[in-house]
Parts: structure tokens; sequence; C-alpha cells
């Protein structure tokens, strides 16, 4: 997983990534530690996306842009343009993550 430590390697990632995974989280949010050790078998398995970790507290303007209020959050991305996205309170598992990626394969 990407993790970008400042805006322009992440719009560039945006802009020139095919199909891309933004996960926006926090460090301090309990629903994201939940869902790091996963992570790494959602992208095993879905390698024709490129996933990149946004820490919304670091980049509150691309959460603000991308109206992001609530995390973890997943947004998919196709050639620059939002194509769906994951929100809701509700703590979210491996098999949720996957249902909703693979129909953005």
């Amino acid at each position: 997983m990407i993790r970008p430590t400042s805006y322009e390697p992440l719009a560039a990632l945006i802009e020139k990534e095919d199909k891309l995974v933004l996960f926006f989280t926090a460090d301090w949010c309990p629903d994201c530690q939940f869902i790091y050790p996963i992570m790494p078998e959602i992208e095993a398995e879905l390698t024709d996306m490129t996933f990149v970790c946004v820490n919304r507290d670091q980049f509150i303007e691309v959460a603000q842009k991308w109206n992001i209020f609530g995390i973890p959050s997943f947004v998919v991305i196709e050639k620059g343009q939002e194509v769906g996205r994951l929100v809701n309170k509700m703590r979210k598992t491996k098999t949720e993550i996957m249902h909703f990626l693979a129909a953005y394969q």
C-alpha cells in the first residue's frame, strides 16, 4: 500500500493510475486499526488496483475535497474520476470490502 507523505505524489497517483483505491484512515480510529491487518490480503487478491492509504488528519483538504467525513472510507477512482465509495458507520469486514471492490475490477 502506498502511503504518500505530501499532496503532490497523491495528486499524481490520482491522475495517472487506471484503478486506484483511496483508503481514508487515521491512527486514532479503532475501526481503521481493525482493517489494517487484512489490507495486505485484499491487495494480494486485487492486483489490478493500486491501494493508497490516505491519513485523513494529514490530508484534511483532500478528505474535504472528496467529502470524506467518516473513516474508514474507501473511494475507487478510475482515470481520475470517482466511480464508487464505501462509507458507513459499521465496522467493515474483509468480505464486505472485497464484495465492494469486486464490482470495480
